[in-house]
């Protein structure tokens, strides 16, 4: 079978680079022409693990091509996924501009019978309104089909998720389009992944409902988290008890500074929104939301609380970007507390194994971007450790401590125990943890 997939960001590229692995031939399209000429080569201009490897491999192959030009992904492919981004309105909703705008061109392409079918986290309706444009703009009466088929890869994992997914969702009112997206999956057939099949609204509201709800986990660990410091309990163990529990589960249950990424702020937003224009109020991801924002707030008045005055204070930031095992800076909780540290007229030096390419693009020359952890923390008055990468887990802390100009060691994440860190002379401070 062949396929296109229009829009080589994210999801794009890593739904078009597994398909190629299952053996379908892929051609993948993107306006802006250098990105397409480094693909070409195998370069991924963001950081995912596996993911240049399979780039690489599948280009080798012949199975896995890149264009400008939509025709090319058009003419040739049965199934055609639309994967480009829907970035957060002013108000909150979802910006449909470039996948509506994608929908015009492919109904100027088709010659006949296709599956469109939409990868990009988009709101409830999207697939009866795009089934109106395509009809409009077709130059002659073609039957198509659409389907809703959102993702649900986490960044640092995307591959596996992919690969050996919990569930795929299919969204559509034809057998013939469901029995194409089957055809297309069957090798998670083979490893008996749960699919659901539903109607369009259905699928598109399931990747809103299930980033909402995780986020809803996050930020009632993190309210509790509050208390635990209040009343001297542990919130780790107040986690794991919870998590010990079947109907609850342990995932998402792990305190720190909110959430952030790509996904769970624009999507509880956008979900607020939809609910919003359809006269429905759903009042615990507003407090969800709400609680992620005063999680933020919170790690700076610990900062504030424990050091006093911050103003020429010199801080290590540890981690940058939203989550380990990507660059991924949007909404990341670094960037907000990195702000409102300058903005009291902190001095920052920043390190991240992978984003401070990134970073810099978001910083400027306002932040000192070290070589690595020890360089971060030469001459700091404190270390602040915003994400968990691997590599922050086990750092040589007399050695960190020696580098100090004072030896306060906020850990945002829980990363070290509280009575290991005092015993080695650290005024260090986490979070829910008396």
């Amino acid at each position: 079978m062949h396929i296109g997939i229009i829009g080589t960001g994210y999801v794009g590229l890593v739904t078009g680079a597994c398909f190629a692995e299952f053996g379908v031939f892929v051609t993948c399209i993107d306006k802006d022409e250098k990105k397409v000429s480094s693909l070409r080569k195998g370069i991924v201009p963001f950081y995912e693990p596996g993911l240049n490897e399979l780039v690489k491999r599948n280009l080798k192959n012949g199975r896995l091509k890149f264009s400008t030009r939509i025709r090319d992904a058009v003419e040739s492919s049965l199934a055609v996924f639309i994967a480009v981004g829907t970035p957060p309105r002013g108000d909150g909703s979802a910006d449909m501009s470039y996948v509506e705008e994608v929908a015009a061109e492919i109904a100027r392409e088709i010659k006949g019978y296709k599956v469109i079918v939409t990868k990009s986290t988009v709101p409830v309706g999207t697939g009866a309104r795009l089934r109106k444009i395509i009809s409009k703009k077709l130059t002659e009466r073609i039957d198509f089909d659409i389907v809703s088929n959102p993702e649900f890869l986490r960044e640092g994992s995307a591959i596996e998720d992919f690969m050996r997914p919990n569930r795929v969702v299919l969204g559509a009112s034809s057998q013939q389009a469901v029995a194409i997206l089957k055809d297309l999956y069957r090798p998670l057939y083979l490893i008996e992944t749960p699919f659901v099949i539903t109607n369009i609204e259905t699928a598109e509201l399931i990747k809103y409902a299930s980033n909402s709800f995780l986020a809803v986990k996050i930020s009632f660990i993190n309210e509790l988290s509050r208390l635990c410091e209040k009343v001297g309990a542990d919130v780790q163990m107040v986690a794991k008890g919870m998590g010990l529990d079947h109907r609850i589960g342990s995932k998402f249950l792990h305190t720190g500074p909110g959430y952030g990424g790509s996904c769970f702020p624009k999507d509880t937003r956008a979900l607020l929104t939809i609910a919003e224009q359809n006269g429905s109020e759903l009042g615990i991801v507003q407090s969800a939301v709400a609680a992620n924002e005063k999680q933020m707030t919170h790690m700076i008045d610990k900062i504030k609380k424990g050091m006093g005055s911050i103003k020429g204070k010199t801080f290590a930031v540890l981690g940058l970007s939203f989550k380990p095992n990507t660059n991924d800076m949007r909404e990341a909780p670094a960037v907000f507390i990195i702000e409102r540290l300058l903005k009291e007229k902190a001095v920052i030096r920043a390190f991240d194994p992978i984003a401070i390419g990134d970073a810099k693009q978001v910083f400027g020359r306002r932040v000192y971007f070290a070589e690595g952890v020890y360089d971060c923390a030469k001459g700091a008055d404190a270390v602040i450790i915003i994400t968990e990468w691997n590599e922050f887990r086990n750092l040589e802390l007399p050695r960190v401590k020696k580098l100090l100009r004072r030896p306060y060691f906020f850990d945002l994440r829980n990363i070290y125990e509280p009575e290991k860190m005092k015993k080695l002379g650290f005024k260090y401070f986490s979070v829910g943890r008396s």
